[in-house]
């Protein structure tokens, strides 16, 4: 029997956060990398050039100190230096030898001198090399940064966003031109898909209402049947699912776009509406509501902000403990960013299903269907109007059971 081949193995994950807007300073980066490069190079050849020059010059120098030109026959030589120690009188032999050593410890000297200053000299010349290379590696690479914050802005679902690159015709302006055309087909696929389901949701809006109100007529009606108005009943429990649904779908398509125009909303006041229009099913359920709503004010839609809190604190108070319930709202400014929490008690939700409650008609353990306690687009659409808003939700399972939902939203 072969043997299964290990699955492939991922690729590492980098070490910062590209979405942290505070980076570390000497991360890896490409321009890094050039600077060091080119100007390793640049130090690796001045090295080599220095020492060439000084075996050529000391090879010189040597050569010529060799032999002396001239020969002392007699005569007195008087030193200059304090170095120089020569005899006053002697022979030509020994004043000979003198000005040999002398010569040669003057070559030295020069040889040293010219070592030091040559050092010094590549020095100054190694620490312009690289910010001139720092430099210019910038200007080379700024295409690519046109083309990250084009990118990031493209992530916050600005997708009419263009790098539009000018200059030579090179790589990186094909790929900024590969860049653009991927864009403009994520844009029309993006746009086509929005507009079929705010269609779809419009058309079937109508039907729905007439639906509804045909059944609210026959139930009005006191001599119909019990068998027909239980029939009937539980009809308008199925339109009014099906209302729940095409709202749903409409408000997630338009929640899926930035969000242009926006105004201060208190996150405070927005979840102390959405708890009054969920303080009645709470009491029917024995749900106790509670926390501190701090003032946190943000720029944004009301309209949908209040859908976030709506949303979280219906499925707090349904998906809830049968006895000794409770749900806490609470609201917060916190490093600079509107912090809205949702926790409660309820049922233990495994971590790895976390995920999974984010997806549109997904619910814990259940289907799609036969539940009264939504449509399972609550979690979907909170999501998509906190990425809108530029912000986020994070789910974590809560000891004892239940969740904690936690929305950070830009200040």
């Amino acid at each position: 029997m072969a043997a299964t081949p290990a699955p492939p193995q991922a690729p590492p994950k980098p070490t910062w956060d590209p979405r942290d807007p505070v980076r570390p300073l000497l991360r890896p980066t490409i321009r890094i990398r050039l600077t060091l490069l080119y100007g390793g190079m640049f130090l690796i050849a001045g090295i080599l050039l220095l020492s060439i020059i000084y075996l050529f010059t000391a090879q010189a120098l040597g050569d010529s100190a060799s032999e002396l030109p001239f020969k002392v026959v007699k005569g007195e030589v008087q030193p200059t230096t304090s170095w120089c120690q020569l005899p006053a009188t002697g022979t030509g032999e020994q004043l000979n030898e003198a000005v040999s050593a002398c010569l040669q410890h003057q070559r030295d000297l020069a040889l040293d001198d010219l070592l030091r200053r040559s050092l010094f000299a590549l020095l100054g010349l190694s620490i312009i090399a690289f910010a001139f290379g720092y430099a210019m590696a910038g200007r080379v690479l700024s295409p690519l940064g046109r083309i990250t914050r084009t990118a990031r802005q493209v992530a916050g679902s600005d997708l009419a966003r263009r790098i539009e690159l000018d200059g030579p015709d090179d790589e990186l302006k094909e790929l900024a031109d590969t860049f653009d055309e991927m864009l403009e087909r994520l844009e029309r696929a993006f746009t086509a898909q929005q507009r079929f389901v705010a269609n779809a949701s419009h058309e079937l809006r109508t039907p729905l209402a007439i639906n509804r109100t045909l059944l609210e007529v026959h139930l009005s009606d006191p001599g119909a049947p019990v068998e027909l108005q239980q029939l009937g009943k539980t009809l308008l429990a199925t339109n009014e699912r099906s209302e729940q649904l095409v709202e749903g779908l409409l408000l997630l398509a338009r929640s899926d776009n930035q969000i242009v125009e926006r105004k201060p909303v208190d996150l405070a006041e927005v979840a102390s509406r959405a708890i009054d229009q969920v303080h009645a099913e709470a009491v029917a359920k024995g749900v106790e509501l509670r926390g501190e709503r701090e003032a946190a004010v943000v720029q944004g839609n009301g309209v949908l902000l209040e859908r976030i809190a709506l949303n979280l604190v219906q499925n707090a108070v349904r998906y809830n403990v049968a006895e000794g319930g409770w749900v806490e709202v609470t609201t917060e400014t916190e490093h600079g960013q509107a912090v809205l929490v949702v926790s409660n008690t309820g049922p233990v939700v495994p971590a790895y299903e976390i995920d999974n409650l984010f997806e549109p008609f997904r619910r814990l353990r259940q289907e799609r269907t036969g539940s009264d306690k939504g449509v399972g687009l609550g979690l979907s659409i909170a999501r998509s109007v906190a990425r809108a808003h530029g912000g986020r939700i994070i789910a974590e399972p809560r000891e004892g059971g239940g969740l904690v939902m936690r929305v950070t939203l830009p200040i």
